[in-house]
């Protein structure tokens, strides 16, 4: 797909078609291709919705040759909710899943990122980071200090995970002023393999493309996994706290920052 960089932009979407262009991107990947579901996805428009979109940003890679109405105008998404946003919808997303209580008391400004997905055709080359640029600048016009979401794992099999998710539990676990938990009942342990018989290897293929990028860039793992039997994965929650990143770290979280 290197042809068709130069015709990739990165913007909030302002429409309802751009909002609904970016549904459609997420019902092909999240339903037709992971297999996942939800009370208000629409089977016949193929669109994957839910409640929470109307309160959210959503920030869209799209190829500027195509309309709002084609296939294939959104490529990327990131859904995103500032923290001082939280009150029309009472809520974040993340909420249905892990208490943020520690996060929320904080006095921070906090971040949900969430429903993060690229089109086949683009995944593995610089679409993504062109979709992270954007989410650069975000930050830093609106002075985040902590970004935090669900990142998943395809599958409910915890057992077939142990390796990853132990690696997650015993080398990337949040301190305890960020460290949010899993709620019951669907509340797994991470810590499934003794550390002497964690293969880091092994457990870092089985790692999501974009776990390994939070990590990269110095993010932590909530306590404890949720398994999201309707979207048919097992969730863990990310957080990153910006004060905490290292000079290195922070030089590529900021690539995309203007200036």
């Amino acid at each position: 797909m290197q042809g068709q960089l130069p015709k990739l932009e990165v913007k909030l979407a302002t429409t309802d078609q751009e909002i609904q262009a970016a549904q459609r991107l997420r019902y092909e990947v999240f339903v037709t291709e992971l297999g996942g579901g939800g009370a208000m996805v629409d089977h016949v428009n193929k669109l994957e919705t839910d409640h929470y979109d109307r309160f959210y940003d959503h920030l869209i890679l799209v190829n500027t040759e195509k309309d709002t109405t084609e296939d294939g105008y959104v490529v990327g998404v990131y859904r995103l909710l500032p923290g001082a946003r939280t009150q029309p919808a009472h809520r974040f997303y993340s909420e249905n899943e892990y208490h943020l209580e520690i996060l929320k008391n904080s006095g921070r400004n906090l971040l949900e990122l969430g429903r993060s997905c690229l089109h086949a055709d683009y995944r593995g080359g610089m679409a993504m980071l062109l979709l992270w640029q954007g989410l650069s600048r975000y930050i830093f016009e609106n002075k985040i200090e902590i970004l935090f979401g669900v990142a998943s794992f395809h599958g409910t099999d915890v057992t077939a995970l142990a390796q990853p998710l132990s690696l997650l539990h015993q080398k990337f676990l949040a301190p305890p002023d960020l460290r949010v938990r899993a709620k019951q009942p669907n509340f797994e342990s991470m810590n499934l393999v003794l550390p002497q018989d964690l293969d880091r290897p092994r457990a870092m293929v089985q790692l999501p493309a974009l776990i390994k990028s939070y990590l990269r860039i110095g993010g932590f793992v909530g306590e404890g996994a949720y398994v999201d039997h309707m979207f048919n994965t097992i969730d863990i929650c990310m957080v990153l706290d910006l004060a905490r990143m290292s000079d290195h770290q922070r030089n590529l979280y900021a690539r995309g920052r203007p200036g």
